[in-house]
């Protein structure tokens, strides 16, 4: 039996003290003789076109800062089971954000077979040499549309890697693609500040600084609540990434 639990909003309310305070510290206050049962919480998350300044944020750097608990965003149906089946058999308490507009625009032949998909691993969606693009969730399908205009318009060949677990992520893959193109652009809807993108700018500039043609960029949401009837002009969209590209590119 696994213990699955449904949230109808992003964990933000009581719901958070149980899970910072009690679960995820479980194994560590019985000295690694109890867990949590593979207890998984699943939440919606992110913009989801009308969501306004409650049911649209994303509060994956929240709960990223908690040791003991794992933080998975899939970017869509095929990710999200593998995922999740993933999240449901480790023994560590998990929080499986999924992210709202997919629910209403998501449609893929997704495999009936029982499968997983490795937490705390990146998977690598289009190769190039020049930009490396990070993102997760909803993101992902803005990132490879903005490589196809990069490639199109400015020659300019993007990789893009979906991280998928947020905590503990897959540095090693981030790295690897940064020292390869020299340029790395993290995209996220979150604010920019002490957004999750902050920690992957700071591990690109400490572990691969000698490798970069250009300062790491962050393409973000702004550090304001999340605006109802303003969403487009806050939403990291294509024209903004492609913008960030070209600042990279061009840099000296």
């Amino acid at each position: 039996m696994w213990p699955l639990v449904e949230s109808l909003s992003a964990p933000l309310d009581s719901r958070k003290s149980t899970l910072v305070n009690e679960a995820a510290k479980y194994r560590y206050r019985s000295g690694n003789e109890y867990d949590c049962g593979g207890l998984t919480v699943r939440a919606p998350w992110g913009a989801v076109g009308h969501g306004g300044h409650y049911h649209s944020q994303s509060p994956e750097a929240f709960f990223a800062h908690v040791p003991g608990l794992k933080v998975v965003i899939p970017r869509g149906p095929t990710q999200a089971k593998g995922l999740l089946l993933a999240c449901l058999r480790d023994r560590n308490p998990c929080i499986f954000f999924e992210p709202k507009i997919l629910y209403r625009m998501a449609s893929e032949d997704v495999p009936m077979m029982d499968y997983t998909l490795p937490l705390s691993q990146a998977e690598v969606l289009r190769q190039g040499n020049d930009v490396t693009l990070i993102g997760w969730g909803t993101t992902v399908h803005v990132l490879l549309e903005v490589a196809e205009m990069a490639q199109a318009e400015l020659d300019v060949a993007c990789e893009v890697i979906d991280l998928q677990t947020i905590m503990p992520y897959d540095a090693a893959t981030v790295e690897q693609s940064v020292k390869k193109t020299g340029r790395a652009i993290v995209v996220h809807e979150a604010p920019l500040t002490s957004g999750f993108g902050a920690e992957l700018a700071a591990r690109i500039q400490e572990h691969c600084f000698l490798h970069l043609e250009a300062p790491v960029q962050r393409v973000t949401g702004w550090d304001t609540p999340f605006p109802y009837i303003y969403e487009p002009f806050y939403m990291p969209d294509k024209w903004r990434v492609f913008e960030g590209i070209k600042k990279a590119v061009d840099y000296m």
